[in-house]
């Protein structure tokens, strides 16, 4: 299968916190890809400079063979790039419903103007597909904030959705929430792939990673150490070393993970 992303030897400090070293990193078209390792190992740091949130100090990013390189988030999502936040982004005062049609416009200061201004129905009715396809279109109208964790994580997940990007990178998609609701947006991520949505998984559960990913990455001090099937990955004695030394600090202060 063909890279349809590419990081390509990403170096990227903060200050004297060396965060990314040469770090490189294939997904391939297709694929369900995990992206695993100690806290502190660079995987958030690795999200932020796809998406564009950060910017590399040295080396290189590829969607399709085109270099996107330190571009700007907004950029970086209209080509077909889609991200999950650790930390759920919502407007916790709006409906479920606002919320998804203050994602067809992509400016998030606008949202109560874009509100009053009203939509067309057919943005109506794809952000109600969409919210019955993660579970919550019976919440609807309900005020986002009243939303569990997990179901913060769906709403999160169907915003998202809305612009139909073709790579998702999803951020701890199961942190923090309840086994029921790990079933439900582990069969909601294979129905996206087998429609043909390709994604990159950041998460520390082994179990749901290990489970839904073909290839898994494990990253160590900023730096790939190993890739392969979940089988392999498990047998790798580098894998366990890097877990059992840890690398506790090498972010902290920088906001990643």
């Amino acid at each position: 299968m063909s890279a349809l992303l590419e990081i390509d030897g990403v170096s990227k400090a903060y200050g004297g916190v060396q965060a990314l070293s040469a770090c490189s990193l294939d997904v391939a078209e297709g694929t369900i890809t995990g992206l695993i390792g100690p806290n502190g190992s660079g995987k958030t740091t690795l999200f932020n400079v796809v998406t564009g949130y950060e910017h590399v100090n040295v080396g290189a990013v590829r969607y399709r063979g085109r270099a996107i390189t330190n571009h700007a988030p907004d950029q970086v999502f209209k080509l077909g790039i889609g991200r999950t936040f650790q930390l759920t982004r919502i407007f916790a005062r709006l409906t479920l419903m606002e919320n998804m049609l203050v994602a067809t416009q992509h400016h998030e200061g606008w949202a109560r103007s874009m509100v009053r201004r009203g939509s067309s129905a057919g943005e109506r009715r794809r952000a109600l597909e969409l919210l019955e396809f993660v579970g919550l279109a019976g919440h609807a109208g309900e005020a986002a904030g009243t939303l569990s964790y997990g179901q913060r994580k769906l709403l999160e997940l169907a915003y998202v959705l809305i612009a139909d990007p073709e790579v998702l990178l999803l951020d701890e998609p199961a942190g923090g929430i309840n086994p029921s609701l790990i079933h439900y947006i582990t069969e909601r991520i294979r129905e996206l792939n087998r429609q043909g949505r390709t994604f990159l998984v950041v998460e520390h559960n082994m179990e749901f990673v290990m489970g839904l990913c073909e290839r898994v990455t494990v990253m160590h001090q900023g730096c790939v150490i190993v890739s392969g099937t979940p089988h392999e990955v498990r047998a790798d004695p580098r894998v366990l070393d890097a877990y059992l030394g840890g690398a506790d600090d090498e972010e902290e202060g920088a906001g990643a993970a």
